[in-house]
């Protein structure tokens, strides 16, 4: 007998529906405001805008919602170059904006998690505008890295420090001293040594969380304490030194007092609020340290992002993730895709070793078919995932951006990241027409491609085999079954070259990568699966490129 299998609709499960620690097997979705909806028809997204699709998201089937910056900002690095942390920026809205969508957001069920930006904040910063103001030696500059120069007039930079974004990680102001950004020269690091920035940061958890946010993403967690001395890197290429040793600007031990001192904070408050680490780090066990009792709850998995689309190395990235976090009691994080990368459905559809910013559209309908199977994949593995929005609809990167529309900084200095994140930035389509496929009224910010309405919500609702559609099967089967979420191990299978098989109590996933159909074992009853599955006679045939659900009840 031949079966065709197709999502199913069951009820919550209600033991997860009454656990408290919600995050360990929670699955967030992340909202790029400028890119989600655009409530006033200025083609900019806004908080009005993701408020309004709220409903979406519940019925989705996410558990929170993480919103990338919307504070006030020049906007010099897409809102991560923050003026004033206290203040949302006005085309984003108003902190009543912000007040409503959190309130209508616990009203549907959801939860909101607020990007903050403690590496470093905009020049535009009052701090920062002082510091300049009153000059060198000045106890405003010491919330800085304000240094003289090298050189027989203080010509040259303080080290030989490289920016993320390209050319030196100094910048030279009039009086002649300069300072230090790892970033956009726009965007200044903060001094984590002097008190006053820690007490400055406590400050604003507190208000946030008097808002009634239920946590925090931290961007750049991994960034806040230098070396001391600010050590040369000595001719050293900093960016293979962050795949194999811990740079003298990243990952320094001293960060985690900072975060033993927020948890103090985040631990005053009722409702199981969380922290959540963009941690860039050469190895998971280092990454692990984040996620310790009295520190943070989470941190991205970075290492599972890179990871080609190959059985055995996303096996051994698994088994890796899952060590490094048994001992520290944290559950393990799985992401696919965000806003600084190539979407994986671009990534997946190229050859692999281009990393995970890719200027080539690829084999459309390949790397399609890898996405929907690398997310049931990702949403069975035990701990909590991670959906960058329009992930959902299948959407690719948009490669082809004129370069008179890009706005990412890094694409203008010519050197450091490739500078393509606009790409996965553009505005995510809602409707099959309109000036910007419901997007909003007047445009959007970037341009969409002319193929945008048929990857629309509107066109995938209700579409049997849609992408949508398997999202929304996939995340209520994650609900209804005991057996997944929240964990901290899986029991491999035996399968053949290029699969992965492992199973979790009654539930079994099995995902083929390879680039042929192999036959596996009936494991059970079909629960889901992305693309076609026959079986006959107690066997499976399993395309290429597809995962099944299986469980044995």
């Amino acid at each position: 007998m031949s079966q065709q299998h197709s999502a199913i609709a069951p009820a919550l499960n209600p033991a997860k529906a009454k656990r408290s620690d919600w995050w360990r097997d929670a699955v967030i979705y992340q909202v790029y405001p400028r890119s989600f909806a655009d409530s006033n028809g200025d083609g900019m997204g806004d908080l009005e805008g993701v408020r309004s699709r709220l409903p979406y998201l519940r019925d989705l089937g996410v558990d929170a919602v993480w919103l990338s910056p919307f504070y006030a900002s020049p906007q010099a690095d897409a809102g991560y170059d923050v003026a004033d942390y206290r203040a949302v920026d006005p085309m984003f809205g108003n902190l009543l904006d912000a007040d409503a969508l959190i309130r209508d957001a616990h009203a549907l069920g959801l939860r909101i998690i607020v990007d903050l930006v403690p590496n470093h904040s905009s020049d535009q910063h009052e701090w920062f505008k002082r510091a300049l103001a009153e000059g060198p030696g000045s106890p405003s500059r010491d919330r800085y890295h304000f240094r003289p120069g090298k050189g027989e007039n203080g010509e040259l930079p303080p080290n030989d420090w490289e920016s993320i974004f390209g050319g030196p990680a100094w910048t030279r102001v009039a009086d002649g001293e300069w300072y230090l950004h790892l970033f956009a020269p726009e965007q200044p690091d903060f001094n984590w040594e002097h008190p006053a920035v820690g007490d400055e940061f406590r400050s604003i958890l507190r208000f946030w969380l008097d808002m009634g946010v239920d946590g925090f993403r931290i961007d750049v967690a991994h960034g806040l304490v230098k070396a001391e001395g600010l050590p040369d890197l000595g001719g050293a290429d900093q960016l293979k030194l962050l795949g194999n040793d811990v740079m003298p600007f990243f990952d320094q031990d001293g960060v985690h007092e900072i975060y033993r001192q927020w948890r103090h904070v985040l631990d005053e408050y009722a409702g199981e609020r969380i922290f959540v680490a963009e941690a860039w780090t050469p190895t998971v066990e280092r990454t692990a340290n984040y996620v310790r009792p009295d520190e943070l709850h989470q941190a991205f998995n970075f290492q599972y992002l890179s990871t080609e689309w190959d059985a055995a190395e996303l096996r051994k990235v698994i088994d890796r993730t899952l060590e490094a976090m048994r001992p520290v009691g944290a559950p393990a994080t799985w992401v696919l895709s965000n806003h600084d990368v190539t979407r994986h459905a671009t990534r997946f559809a190229n050859p692999p070793g281009l990393g995970t910013q890719i200027r080539t559209a690829g084999d459309r309908e390949l790397g399609l078919r890898r996405a929907r199977a690398a997310t049931l994949l990702m949403l069975a593995l035990p701990g909590s995932a991670y959906v960058y929005q329009g992930e959902e609809l299948g959407l690719p990167d948009v490669v082809d951006l004129p370069d008179e529309v890009r706005q990412d900084p890094a694409y203008f200095r010519g050197a450091g990241q490739d500078g393509f994140r606009d790409g996965c930035r553009v505005p995510i389509p809602w409707t099959r027409e309109g000036s910007s496929y419901g997007f909003g009224s007047g445009g959007s910010w970037l341009p969409q491609p002319a193929s945008w309405g048929e990857l629309s919500i509107e066109a995938q609702t209700g579409v049997a085999g849609s992408t949508l559609e398997l999202y929304r099967g996939a995340l209520r089967v994650r609900r209804e079954q005991a057996d997944l979420g929240a964990g901290d191990a899986v029991e491999w299978l035996r399968a053949p070259e290029g699969v992965l098989a492992f199973r979790r109590g009654e539930f079994v996933c099995v995902t083929n990568t390879g680039g042929e159909s192999v036959t596996t074992p009936v494991y059970g009853r079909v629960l889901l699966a992305s693309g076609e599955l026959t079986e006959a006679d107690g066997e499976a045939k399993l395309p290429a490129d597809t995962t099944v659900w299986w469980t044995t009840a």
